[in-house]
């Protein structure tokens, strides 16, 4: 595990920091990790001191426990305060996230793909150019659908941070199929889909969880939550990506290689 100062750790606090690794260590005693990865405001680029600390991984069950009467692959959820830190852990068995790769799952492709490593293995090294080969124009559906269920949301609580959801989900997905790179940063990518404005809104999110935005500016940001959403149906349009991916063979034979190590 690499818990030095590289990005995605430099984004937390100390004593987040402290309650990650306590957690990544805790865990990984009981499934091993094929990845760790840090997701939320965190790696969306505007944390507020308030924040919860979101962690998603991807796990492997050993063989034998998938070959008995009684199979278990279920997630595994834990939300706790670890040291007045609130830690929300979600992981996921490794073949029910190699499917939703191959569906174009955005959440699975974000902790494999994404730069926001808090911990992997070799396997994670392997598995890298095996869901970058997979990826596919599949994954539009995905982003807009989040996208649209974040509006929602926004609809009902006019919050800057709901606001910045869909911003991030939209242009994450427009980016992807337009460049073919995962990135999840919205700070990055805001000047490049001419959604500049939207740098005051990480401003007041990164100064409060619950920054409720004032009702005569309401419009004007419903008006650029539609202008993201059209991004991504234009980038989906002219994506190079395939419209479906074209080595589910190779990932099937590297899992089955994954599921004999375990034995």
């Amino acid at each position: 595990m690499d818990d030095g100062m590289n990005a995605p750790w430099a984004r937390l606090t100390e004593a987040q920091r402290a309650s990650s690794r306590a957690v990544i260590e805790r865990e990984g005693a009981l499934r091993c990790h094929v990845v760790v990865a840090l997701s939320g405001a965190h790696a969306y680029g505007f944390p507020s001191p308030d924040s919860d600390v979101d962690l998603k991984a991807v796990h492997v069950a050993p063989t034998a426990g998938l070959l008995g009467l009684h199979p278990s692959a279920a997630p595994a959820d834990r939300l706790e305060v670890l040291d007045g830190v609130e830690m929300d852990y979600t992981s996921n068995e490794l073949g029910g996230v190699l499917a939703g790769i191959l569906k174009g799952n955005g959440n699975y492709l974000e902790r494999v793909l994404g730069a926001s490593s808090l911990a992997g293995s070799s396997w994670l090294e392997a598995l890298r150019p095996l869901a970058r080969g997979a990826l596919s124009r599949r994954v539009h559906r995905h982003y807009r659908g989040f996208a649209l269920g974040q509006r929602r949301e926004f609809d009902e609580a006019p919050t800057a941070k709901k606001l910045l959801y869909v911003l991030r989900t939209a242009l994450t997905g427009a980016h992807l199929l337009r460049s073919g790179e995962l990135v999840l940063d919205v700070t990055a990518l805001l000047d490049d889909y001419g959604l500049g404005a939207a740098h005051a809104l990480v401003e007041a999110k990164r100064a409060g969880e619950r920054a409720v935005l004032p009702e005569g500016e309401r419009a004007r940001w419903v008006a650029e939550v539609e202008r993201a959403l059209l991004r991504l149906d234009e980038a989906h349009g002219a994506s190079a990506l395939p419209e479906a991916p074209g080595n589910e063979a190779e990932l099937d034979a590297w899992l089955i290689e994954v599921r004999r190590a375990m034995l």
